[in-house]
């Protein structure tokens, strides 16, 4: 070999090496922090992100895993599924959860909102962590009927996961725990706080009421809020409303504690959005209002776990249900099922 090509073939290695030093493996970026706002006159909530960094690579990525369908057995239930935005995050028309192969819950979706305030989560309180809430539905047989070590699976095959984990976590990762942190990163910022009530509680424009409207809220404050406490519309607790089992006969609480004291008890519901969330009740027993206000006025089954408040039930004039009727409808947020931040990305 001559001289002169030794030399050139010295100097394109010496060009590569250059090249290579100048172009250091990437540097992952740092997720980028928001904040959750507690709306104002509202108490503290109970999950705050303290262990959790709230990011906006974190929510991106829970909400691609509440819409994914792949964390069911079938590949064809998502969270989603079974809470929808546009019906504040239940599921409008079902009486019960619709699950994989059809197979059908015994209680009733219930709308996603304001969970960070929940001491409890389900209709019976069986779960009181947001982090591990989606465990529940994810295992059930009748609802999505999958493991972790499958999902986590399914993940690792897909290349966009793996980036998406990276940003959030710093590698890619997949495991069960960050799964849920970011799931409830998420549900977490589900909050619903721009219903007419809460710009009249603030004093904001679009907040002005009618005349029925705050007779409603009057008698509302009289008779309702004892159990849908203000500005949540729930104080959280376990109460036997009234209902007559039916023939699948849901113990709810009891269920749960086994203690006898708590047969037939079922969290309190929030009044929000019930423009959206029809049916009503833990199995969706009633289709409307009315027919709600019509079992606390004639309707209520006597047993030795009813609540006390109830045991002479809730009797209003016809004018008064017609002004309470007219209260609820404010409770319902037109932003917060039309927010753009919460929509599944097709």
């Amino acid at each position: 070999m001559s001289n002169i090509k030794k030399y050139v073939m010295y100097m394109m290695m010496v060009v590569a090496l250059g090249l290579y030093a100048c172009h250091p493996d990437p540097v992952v970026e740092a997720a980028k922090e928001i904040q959750f706002e507690i709306p104002k006159g509202w108490p503290q909530p109970v999950y705050q992100f303290e262990n959790n960094p709230l990011t906006v690579e974190g929510f991106e990525l829970g909400k691609k895993l509440f819409f994914d369908t792949r964390l069911s057995r079938t590949n064809t239930i998502s969270c989603g599924t079974c809470h929808q935005q546009f019906s504040a995050f239940a599921q409008i028309g079902h009486d019960v959860s619709h699950g994989v192969d059809d197979k059908i819950g015994i209680r009733n979706s219930p709308p996603l909102f304001n969970l960070n305030w929940h001491t409890r989560f389900f209709w019976d309180g069986g779960v009181n962590h947001l982090e591990v809430q989606p465990i529940n539905p994810i295992q059930n047989p009748v609802e999505m009927d999958e493991n972790f070590d499958n999902i986590i699976q399914k993940l690792k095959n897909d290349a966009d996961y793996q980036k998406r984990f990276t940003a959030v976590f710093g590698n890619d990762s997949i495991t069960s725990q960050r799964i849920l942190k970011t799931l409830a990163q998420f549900m977490g910022m589900l909050v619903s706080n721009q219903s007419k009530y809460d710009k009249y509680m603030r004093q904001e424009a679009g907040g002005e009421m009618t005349t029925a409207e705050l007779n409603g809220l009057q008698i509302f404050r009289t008779h309702c809020a004892a159990c849908h406490k203000e500005p949540l519309f729930s104080d959280f607790s376990f109460r036997n409303n009234g209902l007559k089992p039916s023939v699948v006969n849901d113990s709810g609480r009891g269920h749960v504690t086994l203690q006898p004291s708590d047969m037939y008890l079922f969290k309190v519901p929030s009044l929000r959005n019930l423009l959206y969330t029809s049916p009503y009740m833990h199995d969706g027993r009633f289709v409307t209002l009315e027919a709600v206000l019509n079992h606390y006025a004639t309707g209520i089954h006597t047993s030795a776990t009813l609540d006390p408040l109830l045991s002479n039930g809730i009797n209003l004039t016809p004018q008064e249900r017609k002004d309470l009727l007219a209260f609820l409808q404010t409770l319902n947020d037109e932003e917060f099922i039309r927010d753009k931040r919460f929509q599944e990305q097709r």
